[in-house]
């Protein structure tokens, strides 16, 4: 009897395992825009960010980003519990929101005076002369993208609530949280693996084979484009 009840319990954790997975892989098909969008904006945010300080600024916007979805995914599961009919136009309002935020980037692209502002800050950089100027600089660099990935990481939410809008509570948590540590994780490893590809072409050039010469070069030419 009490084999049949341990077997049917373990039955019971399979079928909720396999339903989350199918839930999580879904939703992480309709946040893949959004991925997208997270990894070149905090990929900018590094620009700028003395060489050696590149990966711990990009810790220190992941624990951000950590934080953000500690503060998102109860919320988002509270107001799926309190008001579910909320959810329609929170997904409403990010769409509007990544609609802007697209035609800005566009119009961005033909703004000669833009570009030119961009250079000047490129220029300051180079002009900061002391270490705590340049730590402020970089906090400043810091908040500024956590407080993109608070706006990115809610639209994440929003959009795997919907998904699982229907689900029980322990689905809705186990979903949102997968997609929480899922994302995080694979935008800012990515974020790091790019901000540090010009290093890796470096190191391989250094390298006597001539095959590793051959992607370390490709590595350095390509960073630069790639990061633009």
């Amino acid at each position: 009897m009490a084999s049949s009840q341990f077997f049917a319990l373990f039955d019971d954790i399979a079928t909720l395992l396999d339903d989350v997975a199918t839930m999580t892989k879904v939703a992480t098909q309709k946040t893949a825009g959004v991925l997208g969008d997270d990894l070149a904006l905090n990929a900018e945010q590094v620009a700028g960010v003395a060489a050696a300080r590149e990966l711990p600024v990009v810790w220190a916007v992941a624990k951000g980003s950590f934080i953000n979805k500690l503060i998102l995914v109860p919320s988002a599961l509270l107001i799926s519990a309190v008001v579910p009919a909320a959810i329609t136009p929170l997904l409403i309002i990010g769409g509007l929101y990544l609609c802007f935020e697209g035609a800005e980037k566009i119009l961005h692209s033909f703004d000669k005076h833009a570009e030119q502002d961009d250079k000047k800050i490129v220029e300051q950089i180079k002009l900061i002369p002391t270490e705590a100027e340049l730590m402020a600089f970089e906090k400043g660099k810091i908040k500024g993208a956590i407080r993109t990935d608070f706006i990115l990481s809610a639209e994440i939410v929003v959009i795997s609530l919907g998904v699982v809008a229907e689900k029980v509570l322990l689905e809705k948590a186990l979903v949102l949280s997968t997609i929480a540590v899922f994302m995080t994780v694979a935008v800012y490893g990515l974020v790091g693996l790019i901000v540090k590809l010009d290093d890796i072409g470096f190191y391989l050039n250094a390298k006597k084979s001539m095959t590793a010469k051959f992607f370390g070069v490709g590595l350095i030419k390509s960073a630069p484009k790639l990061m633009k």
